[in-house]
């Protein structure tokens, strides 16, 4: 269950059509563990990340998780829903989040109002789209290993000085959910991927030095 409304921390890099759109919608702080999609329900919210984190996942009658991504500040959730039909996955809070909740009727008047952050949406759907074809493309077509290294690649970011950075280290098991496969595989191969000096534990994050092998 979500908590009292709390002040909007809107980030003021963010373009203006986005904020103008927090602005309309409530602002609420949701407790580490909360559900805020559950997969199949009928909704007609957006939520969209103002700090915290969350992450998308699907469940079987086994119990066994697939998980889609984590996402943070910025980032919008709950949108495939907006066209009435029901939820494509579920959302559950990593962490503390405050998130702003906006209806389908409050967007539509934005949109009516801001015609061009219908393209903005449009844009990151596609980009959802995108990012879903890969990852079924790679669990198609890659072994594990070559899917752990696309999974790696993805999240790392660029330094300045040519290496990689992962700056939230996540635990194996949930390496494993986005990749389809067991905890053990998964720790198995970064220990391998460690002692090859592939991969070097950063604080909480982990620097990848120089680029991962194309096989294993």
């Amino acid at each position: 269950m979500d908590t009292a409304a709390a002040a909007a921390p809107i980030d003021p890099s963010w373009p203006e059509n986005l904020r103008s759109l927090l602005e309309r919608g409530q602002t609420r702080r949701y407790r580490k563990g909360t559900l805020l999609i559950q997969e199949g329900d009928v909704g007609d919210t957006l939520f969209i990340v103002l700090s915290g984190r969350v992450k998308s996942f699907s469940t079987d009658e086994r119990d066994r998780e697939v998980v889609y991504g984590t996402y943070g500040p910025g980032e919008y959730l709950g949108e495939m829903s907006l066209d009435g039909g029901p939820r494509s996955a579920s959302v559950i809070t990593l962490e503390t989040t405050v998130c702003a909740v906006v209806t389908r009727k409050t967007l539509r008047e934005h949109i009516a109002e801001n015609p061009e952050f219908a393209f903005e949406l449009l844009a990151r759907v596609i980009r959802r789209a995108r990012l879903a074809t890969q990852s079924t493309r790679n669990m198609a077509l890659l072994d594990v290993y070559g899917r752990l290294a696309a999974l790696l690649a993805e999240l790392a970011e660029p330094q300045a000085d040519g290496t990689r950075l992962i700056a939230e280290r996540l635990t194996h098991a949930a390496l494993a959910a986005r990749v389809g496969c067991s905890r053990e595989m998964v720790s198995r191969l970064m220990k391998d991927l460690e002692r090859g000096g592939y991969l070097v534990t950063q604080g909480r994050g982990l620097l990848l030095p120089r680029p991962l092998p194309s096989h294993w």
